[in-house]
């Protein structure tokens, strides 16, 4: 297994480097990607996610045939008791709540663009803040230094960026700052609080990356239009797979 102690947590930065060169790309690029380039980013990037999110299981797991299926096991039991976890707590409805201003806002800037720039800064620090991915990548980025979900992020921000600039104009991309310093945040969080903690109790940070990683593959099916995922309430099982980890000894 790779060393874990790297104290450099960079997914944050490649999000928000993803949001400035969507900005640039829209703003050079006069005519909108067309349906077959767009058709060849979801693709991609729904095979790379699912890719990535099968990797993070497997860095995580003790390939002793006993020690892997307890592993994959307390993290496919965490997935399922986080979900009806976040299901009880509605968060989903509060996530798309957040997300029904934003779309709001889009939707009068498409109607008639530009639209002030205000507008679409608040617009895209929600939609690229309040994204499940992002807080997922931000807390794997924490635990071990696994920044490749939120440089997919940082893809699906940077494309829908390009779309942005032309109805907001340039200010837009300003939503760069509030998310590197939200997901920043959150990542150095898990870093410096939740990581000490999780490896002095048996390791217990494995079993988070193990549901980690299978939360990632559901996006990759939201990705790819495969069914439609409620991703917001799957979340509680980051906090779900230490408890079952350690309760399974």
């Amino acid at each position: 297994m790779e060393p874990r102690h790297n104290r450099r947590v960079i997914g944050s930065f490649l999000n928000a480097l993803g949001i400035l060169l969507g900005a640039l790309f829209g703003l050079a690029r006069r005519q909108p990607l067309t349906a077959r380039t767009q058709e060849f980013f979801k693709s991609a990037l729904g095979a790379c996610t699912a890719f990535y999110g099968l990797g993070l299981v497997y860095r995580n797991v003790d390939w002793s045939f006993p020690g892997c299926l307890k592993q994959i096991a307390v993290g496919i039991l965490a997935v399922v008791v986080g979900y009806w976890v976040g299901r009880l707590a509605r968060l989903q409805t509060l996530s798309n709540r957040v997300g029904h201003h934003a779309a709001v806002l889009l939707a009068a800037a498409q109607k008639d663009p530009p639209a002030p720039p205000a507008n679409g800064f608040v617009a895209a620090t929600v939609l690229f803040c309040a994204a499940p991915m992002g807080i997922l990548g931000a807390v794997v980025d924490g635990l071990e230094n696994y920044y490749y979900i939120l440089s997919l992020k940082a893809v699906m921000d940077g494309l829908a960026m390009m779309s942005f600039v032309k109805m907001f104009r340039w200010p837009v991309a300003f939503a760069a700052l509030p998310v590197f310093f939200f997901f920043n945040g959150i990542a150095l969080s898990v870093q410096l609080g939740a990581r000490p903690w999780l490896e002095a109790h048996h390791d217990l940070g494995n079993s988070v990356c193990v549901a980690a990683g299978f939360m990632t593959c559901t996006v990759a099916l939201v990705i790819l239009q495969v069914r439609r995922v409620e991703l917001a309430n799957y979340l509680p099982a980051l906090a779900v797979a230490p408890l079952l980890a350690h309760w399974l000894g």
